[in-house]
């Protein structure tokens, strides 16, 4: 698992059925009464955490339904700070697509503000969860946002935003291909290959077109 994920923290070794089952039990008999408690357990597991599954476990609690009040915008501070020291994309994305996803649901205006921000802000990990955050939206996908998240990101050559912009834009494509295209067809200059090919996977397979732009 360590070398799969290319991770420098090792792991327990423990599949991911037998951890969710895990955490359910130790969870409910450990029920968390108040928002400081609950983010206060989170940032204590995800802090001290020693093996990866520890911060699986945080990541865990913060999404368990019986906590859905404490989801607030009071959360992005603590979800700034996994994303940032996390710094890898399997805890990175899942707190992208659910729990930022989440508040951008709840609070739109507040959140595409920040979510511009972090679009333009220096760490690559925020830039790439500002990229991701709407990928499970479909239709409901706020297609200026997106735009905006991406153009910061157009031309550079890191691999993890390069594949989040292919990522995003294919799931949109799912919902309006045509628009894709004429945004991959209109940026072709300043995309990369690899966010190219991404994002007209779906465009490609169904024969709307038949090439790159």
């Amino acid at each position: 698992m360590q070398a799969y994920m290319k991770s420098t923290m090792p792991y327990y070794g423990i599949q991911a059925t037998e951890q969710r089952r895990i955490y359910r039990e130790i969870f409910s008999q450990h029920p968390l009464e108040s928002f400081e408690s609950w983010s206060h357990t989170v940032l204590a597991l995800w802090r001290s955490a020693q093996f990866r599954e520890e911060r699986y476990a945080a990541l865990e609690l913060i999404g368990r339904k019986c906590y859905a009040d404490f989801r607030t915008l009071a959360c992005l501070p603590l979800y700034e700070e996994i994303i940032v020291t996390g710094a890898w994309w399997d805890t990175v994305d899942h707190v992208a697509i659910h729990r930022l996803g989440e508040l951008l649901r709840h609070y739109p205006r507040q959140m595409k503000m920040e979510m511009r921000t972090w679009s333009r802000c220096d760490d690559l990990w925020k830039r790439r969860s500002a990229i991701l955050c709407q990928i499970s939206f479909k239709r409901d996908t706020d297609q200026s946002l997106l735009y905006a998240c991406i153009q910061p990101a157009l031309g550079n050559r890191e691999f993890f935003l390069r594949k989040a912009i292919g990522w995003a834009l294919r799931q949109y494509a799912r919902v309006d291909p045509h628009e894709v295209i004429r945004y991959v067809t209109e940026k072709r200059d300043e995309l990369s290959g690899l966010s190219k090919r991404e994002a007209l996977k779906h465009p490609l397979r169904t024969g709307l077109i038949d090439a790159l732009p």
